[in-house]
């Protein structure tokens, strides 16, 4: 009866494939392929349908399914497209076969059924664990590069590096940034950890504990951390939280953070009138002329 069953589904796949194409292309606005031009919709559909029945006359054709999983997935289709074009290809050959039977009881349903699931549900599973080992995949990459860009550590100058933070800092977060934070300090030879927290948008006590630790961790290393960015409404929830900041110096800006950062570094911010002769050579103002410009230095002290 299987056998039977399987030819006589393909002796009338062309009536199946027509009426399948009709059924899934009224889905194409359910199942997030509207978008989707019409001729490689259509191409598409031909090419699946060719796949179902290319695994069914094999028996089931792992390489057939995996390669045309590729190809959707590549092309970003959403799984709704292959589980409804797989369940409309399921309704479509049980009507197709039982129309076709001389004699339509119970016990032929059943077997009709049995044998179509059969064919059906094998492609499923293959293309749903393509569908999630590719996803999961792409999840991996983009946590990955979330971390590294999640927590950089940025040299400013000769000691001085800042680490800007933006979201929510987690568990698995704090921990990658401790790492990244002992490591960038011995890389960069840092005294100075500027700690930018002004994306960061809540600070609870999870968060300031992992604060602390980091800030403890540098100064185990012979560096010092400034924590700036403190908004009045995290000031505010510290207080309130009662956690001690009192070793960990804080500023509200980055600008004062980094002023501190010089002076502890013995480096200072100064102002200086620059006399510069000579300039026909380079503005061609005539010789002897000369221009007095205020400009800006750090100097070390």
């Amino acid at each position: 009866m299987k056998r039977n069953l399987r030819d006589i589904a393909i002796e009338n796949s062309d009536e199946i494939i027509q009426e399948w194409l009709k059924e899934i292309n009224s889905l194409k606005g359910l199942n997030y392929t509207a978008d989707i031009s019409k001729e490689l919709f259509e191409s598409n559909n031909s090419e699946f349908v060719d796949v179902i029945f290319s695994s069914i006359k094999e028996n089931g054709s792992a390489k057939i399914v995996k390669d045309f999983s590729e190809k959707i997935i590549h092309l970003g289709w959403p799984l709704s497209y292959i589980t409804d074009g797989l369940q409309k290809f399921r309704s479509v050959t049980i009507s197709t076969i039982l129309s076709k039977l001389d004699r339509v009881d119970t016990e032929y349903i059943s077997e009709v059924l049995n044998d179509v699931d059969s064919w059906v549900e094998p492609i499923i599973r293959q293309l749903v664990n393509e569908y999630s080992v590719s996803w999961e995949h792409v999840v991996s990459l983009q946590r990955v590069a979330l971390q590294e860009l999640s927590a950089p550590l940025i040299p400013v100058m000769d000691n001085i590096t800042i680490m800007p933070l933006v979201g929510t800092i987690d568990t698995e977060r704090a921990k990658f940034i401790m790492e990244n934070l002992l490591e960038g300090v011995m890389r960069h030879n840092a005294e100075v950890v500027l700690i930018d927290i002004t994306g960061v948008p809540v600070v609870d006590t999870m968060v300031a504990h992992h604060l602390f630790q980091a800030t403890e961790a540098v100064r185990l290393l012979g560096a010092k951390c400034i924590l700036v960015g403190i908004r009045p409404e995290i000031a505010q929830t510290i207080v309130n939280l009662g956690i001690n900041f009192s070793q960990l110096p804080t500023k509200s800006s980055l600008k004062k953070g980094f002023i501190l950062a010089l002076e502890i570094t013995n480096k200072s911010i100064v102002e200086f009138d620059k006399k510069i002769q000579g300039m026909e050579e380079l503005l061609g103002t005539g010789k002897g002329s000369e221009v007095s410009h205020a400009n800006t230095d750090i100097k070390t002290t």
